[in-house]
């Protein structure tokens, strides 16, 4: 997709911090983008600018009324980028602490009784998060099994289990195991159908870097994301409610505004940092649609981030040149299928012979960053189905090349050809 149009690549890659090499291992190719993306270099600069800064939010001083400005800002980057129609954002301590925040208002709000409705594709951050706050609100949780061989799950897994008694239910938007994508939207209004009241929360951390965001179209009461892995920074997570959501009960302070849920004093550069985030993207889709909305600009770049990643792990499957790919590799499983629609920038696969970790090791070595997923508190719901002890995850971005594929199908070319 980004070969149509000269040089934008190498514009991409210069944008973001230490994409050929890091301060610890020198150059190296990055695909553990699901462990934590690339970070902007902008988002580098305002991190620091805003860490100098000793004023807060809500001072009667021209410092304040700044910083105010900034997170106002930020709020109306946060809509053109997600696009609700309502609600609010608050940025909190991480993307699994908003998604524990969110669950435990909705199971403890929503009276004594009923069920909480979940699948075993997710994430143990909202699996965790229901498993300890049902049994308090008085309520079952009941986890729907995925499919192993797509590595999805659909409204046809959670059908059986849908009823008027599901007060609360969890979607995983896209899996950072499999790398396979839900659609969150078929899935919500069919809970609906059955359970119009129920509060629906969504966990989008994996899916953000990708692209293709629309809360309007999702019919869903909270999303949840890391901004750390969609090209921010550490050190905050973030969130939209909607407002009926945000009109429950939960933590605030004594007298706050009701709908009020951030607490203590906001990191203003938090926000601003997200603020670049969405700059960037703007900045992207303006090369491949002339128009003068923002959002239309956003969605453009996240057809061209799809349409890109789409071509990388095409190659990483398929293979490039003389290189075979994965699926030409004896041996060789992959998760969710090598032909699977639902795919966004990650491969993940196990190598008959040889441990996922000495995969791992031996692909670190030729200067080729990758991750283990083993079937531990965070991969046994994703690899024990499979009879898998562990895999090795390729995760890459919109800002990796063809050449990086062909390096990594090389290393593994070496690396399978000794055994």
């Amino acid at each position: 997709m980004f070969d149509t149009i000269p040089g934008l690549l190498d514009q991409i890659r210069g944008r973001f911090a230490h994409v050929e090499s890091d301060p610890f291992q020198g150059e190296r190719i990055f695909f553990e983008n699901a462990g934590g993306a690339l970070t902007l270099n902008s988002v580098v600069e305002t991190t620091a600018r805003f860490a100098a800064i000793p004023d807060n939010q809500g001072r009667d001083n021209v410092a304040s009324s700044a910083l105010s400005s900034v997170i106002a800002k930020a709020r109306q980057d946060m809509q053109t980028f997600f696009n609700p129609e309502s609600g609010q954002f608050i940025v909190g301590e991480s993307g699994t602490e908003l998604l524990f925040r969110l669950i435990r208002t909705a199971c403890l709000g929503t009276g004594h009784g009923g069920r909480v409705l979940g699948s075993t594709l997710e994430h143990p951050a909202s699996r965790s998060a229901c498993a300890r706050y049902a049994p308090v609100g008085g309520k079952t949780h009941v986890l729907v099994p995925h499919d192993p061989r797509t590595g999805s799950v659909d409204l046809a897994a959670y059908a059986p289990e849908i009823g008027p008694d599901v007060h609360v239910a969890t979607i995983l938007h896209t899996s950072p195991v499999t790398g396979m994508a839900v659609d969150v939207a078929t899935i919500a209004a069919g809970i609906r159908a059955a359970a119009p009241d129920c509060f629906i929360i969504v966990d989008g951390i994996q899916h953000a870097a990708h692209g293709r965001l629309d809360l309007a179209a999702y019919g869903v009461d909270g999303y949840v994301i890391s901004p750390y892995k969609a090209f921010s920074r550490h050190g905050y997570g973030l969130a939209w409610i909607s407002d009926r959501l945000a009109a429950l009960p939960h933590d605030t302070l004594l007298d706050a505004p009701p709908t009020a849920w951030e607490l203590g004093t906001r990191d203003t550069g938090a926000y601003a940092t997200f603020s670049e985030v969405v700059g960037y993207l703007d900045w992207l889709g303006s090369h491949f649609i002339e128009s003068e909305t923002p959002r239309e600009r956003i969605v453009a770049a996240g057809a061209a981030i799809h349409a890109h990643e789409a071509q990388l792990t095409d190659a990483m499957l398929h293979g490039s040149g003389n290189l075979p790919g994965l699926a030409q590799i004896p041996g060789v499983t992959i998760l969710g299928g090598v032909e699977n629609p639902l795919r966004e920038g990650l491969v993940s696969f196990a190598l008959e012979g040889l441990p996922a970790p000495e995969v791992v090791e031996r692909l670190n070595t030729a200067g080729i960053r990758t991750h283990t997923r083993k079937a531990d508190h965070y991969s046994a719901n994703i690899l024990d189905p499979m009879g898998l002890p562990s895999c090795v995850r390729v995760s890459l971005c919109h800002y990796n090349t063809p050449q990086e594929v062909e390096r990594f199908l090389e290393a593994l070319r070496d690396i399978t050809r000794n055994l």
